[in-house]
């Protein structure tokens, strides 16, 4: 990754990222901690975050967010009804802002907007009956040194990713490629030719045998100048 980016970027396993920006704050996306790739590392990187982002309501996305709030004191940033599940579930109301697709909201010198994924957001029941938690979202996150970061969330692909590519210009994508319960490497190397970023990180694979996607034949749909741009660190590892 170019240094005049200016920032550090940690795969904690899943779709688990730690981002540290030089004079700016360190952000957590879907903090599950516990996943089976997390590394070493993943809980001593998570106690330095200033906000978490989450993108929707399941449990491997959600992860370890209501205790890492009360240790870190981070700002929770997530969609209105999520926000809602996560405050009844013993995050500080304070912490917790939840916001609506096409919104904004600034913390730490980042501005947060909600954009829109096709996916589903919910938590079962007692009875193992889905509960439905919100709409699942992604995140474009304008930061400081004029970097931009847009992590999908779980999704499809869908035709608008070009509209947002066009209206914030990303450095970093962040998107999955594990198929069956997200994009595949298919669907996720057609949303990189309609965002055309500066480098592409693949997130939400490997972690369970149901995700068959691999970064291998990702990169090799991808086009040649694409192809170039993407980052695979091993869990725990740091790219900066």
């Amino acid at each position: 990754m170019s240094d005049s980016l200016g920032v550090s970027l940690t795969w904690l396993g899943h779709s688990a990222f730690h981002l540290d920006i030089p004079g700016g704050p360190s952000l957590l996306f879907d903090p599950w901690l516990s996943n089976p790739r997390a590394p070493a590392n993943a809980a001593a990187l998570a106690a330095t975050a200033h906000v978490i982002c989450v993108t929707h309501g399941h449990g491997d996305h959600i992860g370890e967010t209501v205790a890492l709030a009360k240790q870190t004191g981070a700002k929770i940033l997530c969609s209105v009804e999520l926000g809602m599940e996560l405050v009844a579930e013993g995050a500080p109301e304070e912490q917790v802002v939840a916001f609506n697709i096409g919104g904004a909201y600034t913390t730490h010198g980042v501005t947060a907007t909600l954009v829109q994924a096709f996916h589903s957001s919910s938590s079962a029941t007692a009875d193992g009956r889905p509960r439905e938690i919100g709409t699942p979202c992604g995140f474009v996150l304008e930061c400081s040194r004029d970097l931009v970061i847009y992590n999908t969330g779980d999704t499809g692909v869908f035709g608008d990713m070009a509209l947002i590519g066009e209206m914030y210009n990303p450095d970093i994508l962040m998107l999955p490629i594990g198929d069956f319960y997200t994009m595949g490497p298919r669907q996720a190397a057609k949303a990189c030719e309609l965002v055309r970023p500066k480098w592409i990180v693949p997130q939400h694979y490997g972690t369970f045998p149901g995700l068959p996607g691999t970064p291998a034949e990702f990169k090799r749909l991808l086009s040649p100048s694409l192809r170039t741009r993407v980052l695979t660190p091993a869990p725990g590892e740091t790219i900066r």
